[in-house]
């Protein structure tokens, strides 16, 4: 497991979804969604250290730095695209913890993961059984967020059966189709990332950025 790309996959999309702190659809989503957070906040923690000063790593590089893949870094957009984007990662995500069951962030971070890709489900499920117009809505964020499924498995091939046993079988039973003909994209592992990220570290990394070296 490369410590630096998953705790860069972590650490951003840990950010993303603080980012519905007080906009989430319900109070109870609001919560939820803010434990998934500090779930994947501490699991980039723990691998960043592994790297070096982690509070550097998070606050002190440029985008083209970050090796995080392109899928964490895109927009919250709605609930429902928030939905599949964890989904599609969490499972994948699991899917790597379960694979290193000696490494002490996998064996602890694979029952938090669990969850993490129920949750996921559960509430695929309720979209894509719900009404027309969320129907609607997941399946565009599954069109959307599809173009960044096969980077996840480019040093990792071995994971893509079982993720796609757990993501093709939910999809399945939400009634939602598996996009076709859709272009790939990549470049994230290598440091290309769009405009996306960029502006999702200038929020995160603005306050330690403008008072370097202060303490508490």
């Amino acid at each position: 497991m490369n410590s630096l790309e998953t705790g860069d996959d972590c650490l951003v999309l840990a950010q993303r979804l603080a980012e519905w702190v007080t906009l989430a659809p319900t109070l109870e989503e609001d919560v939820a969604l803010a434990n998934l957070a500090l779930d994947l906040l501490g699991q980039a923690r723990a691998l960043l250290a592994r790297e070096g000063d982690e509070d550097a790593l998070a606050y002190l590089r440029s985008p083209g730095q970050f090796r995080n893949c392109l899928l964490v870094e895109q927009p919250n957009g709605d609930f429902a695209h928030t939905v599949v984007r964890h989904l599609l990662f969490a499972s994948y995500l699991y899917e790597l913890y379960r694979a290193h069951p000696g490494d002490e962030v996998a064996a602890k971070g694979v029952k938090e993961l669990a969850y993490h890709r129920d949750y996921a489900r559960v509430w695929t499920l309720r979209l894509g059984l719900g009404t027309e117009e969320s129907r609607r809505r997941t399946m565009a964020a599954l069109e959307a967020l599809w173009p960044f499924v096969d980077e996840l498995f480019e040093s990792r091939a071995e994971l893509r059966g079982p993720w796609e046993q757990y993501v093709l079988a939910t999809l399945a039973e939400a009634s939602l189709a598996v996009p076709e003909g859709v272009e790939q994209r990549s470049g994230g592992r290598r440091g290309e990332h769009g405009p996306h990220l960029a502006a999702l570290l200038a929020e995160m990394q603005a306050l330690h950025r403008e008072h370097s070296g202060a303490t508490w």
